[in-house]
């Protein structure tokens, strides 16, 4: 709410009484709008929500009285100053104690009286939001942004992204699949002075290799065949903004040499182009893999891994942190009621056993599927355990235990071999989801089609 500028909703049938409330209160420097009667202002209220409503009683269709009675049974919480116009001090206290309204005023309206009334209106309608907006802050016990947890390891975390996020550092963020690296990422950027341009996320992992330079520096008109038109790239597009690289460590080597040029310089030259473009780009990155163990690989450039480590955030996987479950969850369920336009009101007991038995090893994302099925399934009232579909006592179960049975692991075998036949494994136990089967092993959807590829290959040999 603007207190140099607030919002005044005026409901009255009298056009001329109506359109000189209006005059007085724009030279106020207030913003307004009108209602004909209660059943306009009830429908106007949905796209304009006022600081203070100033209501005539008598009027068509429906009065000032059964407007305060509508709006006291939909838990609004706007002062109401009412306009009685009978000159009558104790029916004007009848409306305040009876119908809730903040005050009343008789017409015509004397600017003496009517502004300092006002401005304690607009100071309680302020003090109220305020105090709702903490109360509900406080009820999600750990809360920054769309991050939800209070675990040690959580407020750790909101306490690093509240450090780094003022600043120009690179940041790199680390933590298995699911575990929300993105939006950390996000919460710095919405934290920084960048917060009111673009971010721009792209996943190096999922674009292919022949078309990735062209989505990260931008290419012109020709530059190779299927480049029918000029188009910018990501740094291009967040100029003035943030770019997170996710999944760096999966980002080709030739690739990698020449974003180190553009993050040193900050110059951009599209595929095909001359002439180079300047840009100013907060550059986050991302990874699901150890960024030590890809530079022993040799996956991951040293020099990069120096220039995007310059501040390190790494995200615990749920498993490690489950008192954030219960309100992770109830986030969710709040999240998930105004998009399904459910009533689902959180979870029962038996149901949180359930989740908080799990090891998620699909982490935060994993969680979110599970609730937004429940979600859809109760419909309304709590989540019960019989919402909650997921074979919990077959998920918590490693694959290694299948293996242990019907594998032929033994020492003295070569690794590639194990891998492979683990791998395998993996697949069949996750009915051949190559998605899930990525993330449960920590690697990146390429990754795992490379090894794929390998096996298939050995076998034709």
């Amino acid at each position: 709410m603007n207190l140099d500028r607030p919002k005044i909703f005026i409901v009255d049938d009298n056009d001329a009484e109506r359109e000189l409330a209006v005059e007085l209160l724009r030279s106020q420097n207030c913003e307004t709008q009108v209602a004909k009667d209660g059943l306009d202002a009830l429908a106007k209220l949905e796209a304009f929500e006022p600081d203070v409503i100033l209501t005539d009683l008598t009027m068509p269709r429906m009065d000032g009285y059964e407007l305060l009675k509508q709006l006291e049974q939909r838990g609004s919480r706007i002062p109401v100053i009412v306009l009685t116009g009978f000159g009558s001090a104790e029916k004007g206290a009848a409306i305040v104690h009876e119908y809730k309204a903040f005050w009343f005023l008789d017409k015509p309206l004397s600017i003496g009286v009517f502004m300092p009334l006002l401005r304690r209106a607009v100071s309680q309608s302020h003090l109220q939001r305020e105090t709702d907006r903490l109360s509900s802050e406080l009820s999600m016990r750990g809360l920054l942004g769309d991050l939800v947890g209070h675990s040690p390891a959580m407020q750790h975390v909101f306490s690093m992204i509240r450090q780094v996020a003022p600043s120009a550092a690179a940041v790199m963020i680390t933590g298995e699949s699911g575990t929300g690296k993105e939006m950390v990422a996000r919460e710095i950027h919405r934290l920084s002075n960048r917060g009111g341009g673009a971010f721009v996320a792209i996943n190096c992992a999922a674009i292919p290799e022949t078309l990735i330079e062209s989505e990260l520096f931008g290419h012109e008109k020709g530059a190779f065949t299927g480049a029918v038109d000029r188009r910018m790239g990501c740094f291009e597009q967040a100029h003035d903004g943030t770019l997170l690289l996710d999944e760096i460590g999966d980002m080709p080597l030739h690739v990698q040499t020449r974003l180190l040029r553009v993050l040193e310089d900050m110059k951009v030259r599209r595929l095909g182009g001359r002439n180079e473009t300047q840009v100013s780009v907060r550059v986050i990155s991302a990874t699901n893999r150890l960024p030590e163990k890809a530079i022993k690989d040799q996956t991951l450039r040293e020099d990069l891994y120096y220039r995007l480590n310059v501040f390190r955030i790494e995200l615990p996987p749920l498993r490690d942190r489950k008192e954030d479950i219960a309100p992770i969850a109830e986030a969710m369920v709040h999240n998930l009621n105004r998009r399904h336009g459910t009533r689902v009101t959180g979870l029962q007991p038996d149901a949180l056993a359930v989740f908080e038995s799990h090891d998620w090893p699909g982490n935060v994302r994993e969680l979110r599927n599970v609730v937004e099925r429940a979600v859809i399934l109760a419909n309304e009232g709590p989540i019960q355990e019989r919402h909650v579909r997921i074979d919990l006592s077959t998920r918590t179960q490693a694959p290694t235990q299948d293996a242990s049975r019907n594998s032929t692991f033994a020492p003295g075998q070569r690794l590639s071999d194990v891998e492979s036949h683990y791998i395998q494994l993996t697949l069949k136990f996750l009915n051949n989801n190559r998605k899930l089967t990525a993330e449960t092993l920590g690697i990146s959807l390429r990754t795992l089609q490379t090894r794929i590829n390998e096996v298939v290959r050995s076998d034709k040999e």
